[in-house]
C-alpha cells in the first residue's frame, strides 16, 4: 500500500503472532480479516507451512485497525485500503465521500442515542423508587403496560 506505508519496516517476514503483537490485534482478528477479504491471505512457508507476513502486512493491519476504531464498516475499509494503494495523484473525492457518508451515520446514531437518553431519563424520573415491583413504572414501560400489575 503505497500511501499507507510511509515509514516501512525493514523487509522481513513475521508469524501471525508477531504481526498481531506489532499491530495490537489478535491472531484471531487477523484470520477474521483474511476470511472477510479485507486482508490478503499470505503465502505459507517453512516446514509447518506457517503464514508469513511482511512489513506491508503490518502497515495494512495498522490501517485497518485505525479505520475500525473510527467505526468504518469492513466494506468501507476494503475500499479505503484499495484507494490508499492506488495512484497517489488520484483525486481523493472517493475517500472523502466514504468518510462523509460514515460521518452522517455517526451523527444519526448520536441523534438516536440522545433520544434514547431523554426517554430513559423520563422513565427513571417517573419512578418513585419506593413502589413495589408490581407497580414499578420502569418495568411497566419495558413491558408496554405503563405500570405492572
Amino acid at each position: 500500500m503505497t500511501q499507507v506505508a510511509q515509514n516501512p519496516l525493514p523487509k522481513r517476514e513475521f508469524s501471525i503472532g508477531e504481526l498481531a503483537s506489532r499491530t495490537g490485534c489478535t491472531p484471531e482478528a487477523v484470520r477474521f480479516y483474511e476470511h472477510q477479504g479485507v486482508l490478503p491471505v499470505p503465502a505459507r512457508r517453512g516446514e509447518g507451512q506457517y503464514r508469513l507476513y511482511t512489513s506491508a502486512d503490518v502497515e495494512r493491519v495498522r490501517f485497518l485497525r485505525r479505520a475500525r476504531e473510527l467505526g468504518f464498516a469492513l466494506d468501507d475499509v476494503k475500499e479505503l485500503m484499495q484507494l490508499a494503494s492506488s495512484d497517489p495523484s488520484r483525486p481523493c473525492e472517493e475517500v472523502d465521500a466514504i468518510a462523509r457518508a460514515h460521518l452522517a451515520q455517526v451523527e444519526e446514531k448520536l441523534a438516536q442515542l440522545k433520544r434514547l437518553r431523554t426517554e430513559l431519563r423520563h422513565v427513571i424520573d417517573a419512578c418513585a423508587g419506593d413502589a413495589g415491583i408490581g407497580h414499578c413504572r420502569i418495568l411497566g414501560t419495558l413491558t408496554g403496560a405503563g405500570t405492572r400489575g
